[in-house]
């Protein structure tokens, strides 16, 4: 498959800036497979869409503060983006600025944290092993920002609407954005009426903003993401399928958690504890989500491309003009989907 058939043209003022208050009124496109039709609703319009016993599987990774302002022992000004903990004072990282072998960071108390940096061979230019002299993680309060992807150049001045109401689990550095749009009390009404809500965790990495730049979707090389499903999830979802009820995932992190637990011979969810390398692509066979929420996707994408192997790529196509169209705000604080 040609990388350009995940190519399509959108307007910079479609790009949400900020997100939308409160968050279950973000605008929803509900899209049914089985009539290719689309319907215009709300976010707060969901629980018309689902029924009891529908299991809603989401993702609580919750975003770390994890970029931070450095200055070489020089003076100069540094930045570090942490990507994945490796160790206890050891991290994957993005490192911006020239020649960076050490780094200090100044603590609120006047003290320095400092950090020693070495390339990552195996990793594309830019990637770092920074390890701190002491585990950074009881600093991030204080040190670290929200790490905004770059495409939103808006100040965030409530940090708490880059994390999900949910989030529970420190890692991620970026947010499971179709989780965003839920609310409390909307988590209630789905409860309410019997929709049952299960957690997943996959800690997300700044990968996931990269395009595919290979010719081919095929040739991309996935990136590696940690995730868990427990047992007790696991044991939920065969309970839910055997009743006839189906499983929603709560954005494309919820679903490679999903599918990469039912990699088995007979396409059951097991439980899983570990990273995940699953690339799905136009093509897929899907083994155990029916049906997807999710936002609006960067093009040329792994994510557009997954959304693109659950609905025919071109509706997917048709349904993202009708979207520009219509006016609905794309990308991490814009709007959402509901494939059923």
């Amino acid at each position: 498959m040609l990388t350009s058939e995940l190519d399509y043209d959108l307007p910079p003022e479609r790009i949400a800036q900020h997100p939308i208050e409160p968050r279950d009124h973000a605008r929803l496109l509900v899209c049914d497979r089985s009539t290719r039709t689309h319907q215009h609703c709300h976010f707060y319009d969901l629980p018309r869409f689902l029924r009891s016993g529908d299991l809603l599987v989401a993702n609580d990774t919750s975003v770390i503060n994890a970029r931070l302002r450095a200055h070489k022992p020089t003076g100069g000004r540094a930045e570090v983006l942490l990507l994945r903990k490796l160790t206890d004072d050891t991290w994957e990282a993005l490192v911006g600025g020239r020649n960076v072998r050490e780094l200090h960071f100044a603590l609120p108390d006047g003290a320095l944290l400092r950090a020693t940096v070495a390339p990552l061979p195996d990793r594309a230019k830019g990637a770092f092993l920074v390890r701190f002299e002491q585990p950074v993680e009881q600093y991030l309060e204080q040190l670290g920002e929200v790490p905004l992807p770059p495409y939103i150049h808006t100040p965030l001045h409530d940090r708490t609407r880059y994390q999900t109401v949910y989030a529970r689990i420190a890692g991620s550095a970026a947010a499971p954005t179709a989780g965003l749009h839920f609310t409390p009390q909307l988590l209630e009404r789905l409860q309410a009426q019997g929709v049952l809500i299960a957690f997943v965790t996959l800690h997300i990495g700044l990968d996931t903003f990269k395009p595919i730049t290979e010719e081919t979707v095929e040739s991309h090389v996935i990136h590696s993401e940690w995730c868990q499903l427990t047992p007790q999830v696991a044991q939920q979802i065969a309970e839910v399928r055997a009743r006839g009820g189906r499983v929603i995932a709560v954005g494309t992190t919820s679903a490679r958690v999903l599918e990469t637990a039912a990699q088995t011979a007979d396409g059951t969810v097991q439980p899983f504890d570990g990273f995940t390398t699953l690339y799905i692509t136009p093509g897929y066979r899907w083994r155990v989500v029916d049906a997807l929420i999710t936002n609006f996707h960067l093009p040329r994408s792994t994510l557009l491309a997954m959304v693109g192997a659950f609905m025919e790529l071109d509706w997917l196509k048709e349904t993202y003009a009708e979207a520009i169209a219509a006016g609905y705000r794309f990308y991490s604080f814009g709007d959402a989907m509901l494939i059923l």
